[in-house]
């Protein structure tokens, strides 16, 4: 009997250090990643400079960014890791290589997720906000310390005052569990919060995401190439390269003439307009007629198809929603991994969930930086400072750590929330889930068909010239046969 006993102790003591060195392998590529990611972005003149104390200062919050980034990325890979491995289990159930693969290892990687998401958002990136912006006491000792004093006391107010706020909303909300739970700040207050920001990063995936479904074909359409069907590629390519080596002699020559010297700033602008229109079309002429013709319609209708494909599934989550209470996203303890498919058409049901997933996050970010009150948190390539830096890693771990529920509650998989994450207050609420959903269907759909419209308009009055018209005349009120005609008699 002691001997059994011993052995399963073994066994499980096996079992946690496994799956710690599996997570920590994990996290440790999702560092290395992340670092490299935000030293592409990152101001190089701020870590290279004669302060040391600055110096040191800065790489320290930038390895506190990285851990937080790092984080936002294993929150997106929640989902698809879990789902993914449902699948491998249900094909390969007696695997002795698979073995590693089970139920305690995702529900242990999503609790480590919880805890360090809420980690960065509530304690690493504030300070490392007034870790930056710290001077030291007046009085004290200048030095990396004096930083770090100054930094801890007021994230020690700031905590204060975050509290302060959660226990005066907890007690507007639920007088008799304030009253009772007023020292119960680790079991009450610190879940409630939690649940705050969860609803706060639901509330701005409902805005940005459908947004950014609509802006992912102007930014795909960016990067290919676009058909054109009544343009002279070499003709146009001349011009422009014509009217560049003009602007670049206007430039050179500027300090002979006061009005060129008046009027440098807006020169300048249009010189890179010009250059980066030369640039576009000869990539144009480069492009093979495969790449020219077929690559831009198919990455359309793929788009076209993923956003069509989520919207139906939302629609079906709502009737869903109506006729069945197991609709509800709730939280599990135990996964069941290799039991059954999450989804109805098995494998490759949940392979399009996990790209379904991947695509609302990606929409995700492109909205939230489209949207005009986040435009200037755009990161550029060796030109962002580190409180951009903050500001995007916090946004972006935001965005994430929102995502499962944002996906659970959408209906776009069946895999039901682990851990705390299926503890928030406002996830047992019908009226709540029902309205999000009707809500993310409708400004889907309507950005989906404005977009729809305005691009094959656009597209279809460039094709014809129709561009070309003077400002006078109105290019929305040109009427569909006059486009026809139009292109018929350029055919002719």
């Amino acid at each position: 009997m002691e001997a059994d006993d011993v052995s399963v102790r073994e066994q499980l003591f096996h079992n946690r250090v496994r799956e710690t060195i599996i997570c920590v392998l994990l996290f440790t590529c999702l560092y290395i990643v992340s670092y490299l990611i935000l030293t592409h972005f990152k101001k190089t003149a701020e870590f290279v400079t004669d302060d040391i104390e600055d110096a040191t200062v800065n790489k320290i919050a930038l390895w506190l960014c990285t851990f937080t980034l790092s984080v936002a990325v294993c929150a997106v890979l929640l989902l698809p890791i879990s789902i993914l491995s449902n699948e491998v289990l249900l094909t390969f159930p007696q695997s002795y290589y698979m073995q590693w693969l089970n139920g305690s290892l995702i529900h242990g990687l999503w609790n480590l997720v919880f805890l360090f998401s809420n980690l960065s958002l509530v304690f690493l990136m504030p300070f490392a906000y007034f870790f930056t912006e710290s001077e030291g006491f007046a009085g004290s000792k200048k030095g990396v310390m004096a930083r770090v004093y100054e930094a801890v006391v007021l994230l020690l107010l700031l905590a204060l005052l975050v509290l302060g706020i959660v226990w005066v909303a907890s007690a507007l909300l639920h007088d008799n569990i304030a009253r009772k739970s007023l020292y119960d700040l680790w079991e009450y207050y610190l879940p409630y919060l939690y649940s705050g920001i969860s609803l706060f990063g639901v509330l701005l995936l409902l805005l940005c995401t459908p947004f950014g479904l609509s802006r992912m074909f102007s930014v795909t359409g960016s990067l290919l190439v676009k058909p054109r069907l009544f343009e002279d590629v070499e003709d146009t390519l001349s011009c422009t390269t014509f009217e560049e080596d003009s602007l670049s002699r206007k430039l050179n020559c500027g300090s002979t003439s006061c009005w060129v010297k008046l009027n440098m700033e807006a020169m300048k602008k249009e010189y890179q307009t010009v250059r980066s229109k030369r640039i576009a079309l000869e990539m144009r002429r480069k492009a093979s007629p495969w790449q020219r013709n077929l690559g831009y319609p198919l990455a359309m209708l793929m788009l076209l198809a993923l956003t069509v494909m989520c919207v139906l599934m939302v629609c079906f989550n709502v009737l869903e929603l109506l006729l069945d209470e197991t609709a509800m996203p709730r939280g599990m303890e135990d996964p069941h991994l290799g039991m059954a498919s999450f989804s109805m058409f098995g494998s490759l049901g949940a392979a399009v969930q996990v790209v379904l997933i991947l695509y609302l996050m990606v929409s995700s970010v492109v909205g939230f930086y489209s949207s005009p009150l986040f435009t200037s948190l755009l990161p550029r390539a060796q030109d962002t400072n580190l409180t951009q830096i903050i500001a995007n890693c916090v946004s972006l771990l935001i965005l994430s750590s929102a995502l499962p529920v944002f996906s659970r509650t959408l209906g776009i998989t069946r895999f039901d929330l682990l851990g705390d994450f299926g503890r928030y207050n406002w996830l047992g609420n019908f009226y709540i889930v029902f309205l999000y959903n009707m809500l993310f269907a409708g400004l889907t759909s309507a950005s989906l068909i404005k977009t729809v419209t305005w691009a094959v308009q656009r597209e279809l009055i460039r094709a014809f010239g129709l561009h070309r018209l003077p400002l006078t005349v109105s290019r929305s009120t040109v009427p569909f046969r006059l486009l026809l005609a139009s292109g018929l008699s350029k055919i002719q």
